[in-house]
């Protein structure tokens, strides 16, 4: 497959040349915002394709049609990806878009619109698990030699799509500039129907009659775990290795417990009071 062993460097950061060129990243940047449009920002591993099922199933009032129909990628396409241009150009409003990029590539586009923004954030020691993991499965990606050495990467901000910890950041910094929300994947795992509900009054989207009870049915992990839309099964092997597992792996939260030593656990503390110790978050996640 073409570029599969290429690397973009845009913004400072580092993307799978796979899915990004210079051309699309400069489409992204220089995007043009709808007041209705609603964007979905993430750092990959945190829960994406669990809100863009989630909002799926809001703006369709419950019909889980499109969601069983429709991949995920055409719903609310990654708006630096290269296929992205042309999904929009049939798309009709409110468009719902997705994106890994950092806050400061967008930031300046969203605040010349009202376009809503909704922030997906997730412990970062599930995420740094998760994410090893998908390196395995990802034939995009640089193959990692040892969790240990990823976790290094991780910390230092030099794997693929940058920092965890500027991202949060960065994003964290526009509460007061965009119309943004903040939803943790823990939020989702703990409290889905009271989630969707925020979601529901944030976006201006009425809850119709049984759209809690369609959403808690089609949005559970295991539903979209077996749901070719959503988990990945559709993208060809030469591009995903499905024998090295799959997509969606577990789903759970403190998963990161069975693969940190004391050691690892410690350096990452370390590291996480240094970067997010004053940062004024959304929750709290345990770190012990």
């Amino acid at each position: 497959m073409e570029r599969m062993e290429v690397t973009e460097t845009f913004a400072g950061i580092a993307l799978p040349g796979h899915l990004h060129t210079q051309e699309s990243l400069g489409f992204a940047a220089a995007f043009t915002f709808r007041p209705t449009d609603v964007l979905i920002a993430t750092y990959p591993k945190s829960g994406t394709t669990w809100m863009q099922e989630i909002l799926t199933l809001l703006f369709s009032l419950g019909d889980a049609r499109p969601a069983k129909t429709i991949p995920n990628w055409e719903r609310a396409p990654w708006l630096e990806q290269i296929y992205c241009r042309g999904a929009l150009r049939d798309t009709e409003t409110p468009r719902l878009l997705t994106t890994h990029l950092p806050a400061h590539v967008l930031a300046p586009a969203l605040q010349r619109s009202k376009a809503k923004v909704i922030y997906v954030a997730r412990n970062p020691k599930d995420v740094a698990v998760s994410f090893y993991h998908f390196h395995h499965l990802a034939k995009f990606l640089p193959d990692p030699s040892s969790f240990d050495a990823f976790l290094t990467q991780f910390l230092e901000g030099t794997v693929h799509y940058g920092s965890w910890f500027d991202h949060v950041k960065g994003w964290l910094g526009q509460r007061h500039l965009l119309d943004i929300l903040y939803v943790t994947y823990e939020e989702l795992h703990q409290d889905l129907r009271g989630t969707a509900q925020r979601l529901s009054t944030f976006l201006g989207c009425p809850l119709a009659p049984g759209t809690l009870a369609a959403l808690e049915q089609h949005c559970s992990f295991s539903a979209m775990r077996d749901n070719a839309m959503a988990n990945y099964s559709l993208i060809p092997a030469e591009i995903m290795d499905h024998s090295q597992g799959r997509f969606m792996r577990k789903g759970v939260v403190g998963d990161w417990r069975s693969h940190f030593s004391p050691e690892q656990n410690a350096l990452f503390n370390r590291r996480y009071q240094e970067e997010m110790g004053d940062v004024e978050l959304p929750s709290r996640w345990p770190m012990a």
